[in-house]
């Protein structure tokens, strides 16, 4: 649905045209019961404040906004628990590092859960049979090296995650198809994301989950990432395959080329 050529109050209208169509008032209503108005208020607050997202189509952000409420999250950018970003004119789901606390601690079996920025000089080692870091070093700079994640059930069993900052950017560039994108917490927010991520890792692993946790899982920040993009489109130039003839008599391999048809041009693809 193209939607540049219109003005910004005419993106809006048609925006709240969408969000009254039975399909999406339907989808709020189911998740969110009486709360459904106060959550619609916000997303027209979002859209009407955001002007990558009054660039994508309409009806996908309010798509993405529904996955929000179907995890009774809200959307208030200041609040850090959900967002709805632009990434190259498409809008994107993504959790934000208090939501991920908050779908946690309503599985009702974490007694504490938590995750924070490792300063230059705080990490002095792990140990590598428990997976525990020793986090216990004084602080000599304002230097970000990493971010940790920890939690404790209430049946008594703790687990620590630890991952540099180096792997956490690689791991954004990597699955983060928002990562890039100038309306993106990951470039306003690093260390909350960072902090959600080792958070999210760590559960993921070693932590109790819930439906709604496994529904995050599968509708956070998903897409395809500039990384994605460039691996699908490489190696994949057709190429000619000749196969080397022997001559029964001699022994001597002759020119395949010269003696057979060429072959057929066949894609060469790293998935083969």
């Amino acid at each position: 649905m193209a939607n540049n050529n219109l003005s910004k109050t005419e993106k809006i209208d048609q925006f709240k045209g969408i969000l009254n169509t039975q399909t999406i008032r339907a989808q709020l209503r189911n998740s969110l019961k009486d709360k459904a108005g106060q959550f619609m208020s916000s997303m027209i607050d979002l859209y009407s404040g955001d002007t990558g997202l009054q660039q994508c189509d309409p009806e996908k952000v309010a798509l993405e906004c529904v996955k929000a409420a179907a995890l009774d999250l809200p959307l208030v950018k200041s609040l850090g628990y959900a967002y709805v970003v632009p990434y190259r004119n498409v809008p994107t789901f993504t959790i934000g590092y208090k939501g991920l606390i908050q779908l946690a601690q309503r599985t009702g079996q974490y007694k504490t859960i938590n995750s924070d920025v490792v300063y230059e000089g705080e990490i002095t080692g792990r140990d590598k049979l428990s997976g525990m870091v020793n986090l216990d070093g004084e602080r000599i700079s304002d230097t970000v090296v990493g971010y940790f994640a920890y939690f404790k059930l209430l049946n008594g069993y703790e687990k620590v995650l630890y991952m540099s900052k180096e792997e956490i950017e690689k791991y954004a560039e990597r699955y983060s198809p928002s990562y890039h994108s100038q309306y993106s917490p990951w470039q306003k927010e690093f260390d909350k994301m960072a902090c959600k991520t080792v958070l999210r890792q760590l559960i993921s692993k070693y932590g109790p989950t819930s439906t709604e946790m496994q529904k995050a899982e599968l509708s956070d920040d998903k897409g395809t990432t500039p990384k994605q993009e460039i691996n699908d489109k490489a190696n994949r130039q057709m190429i000619d395959v000749q196969v080397e003839q022997v001559d029964e008599t001699t022994g001597e391999i002759t020119d395949s080329a010269a003696e057979q048809p060429k072959s057929e041009a066949l894609p060469f693809d790293d998935d083969d």
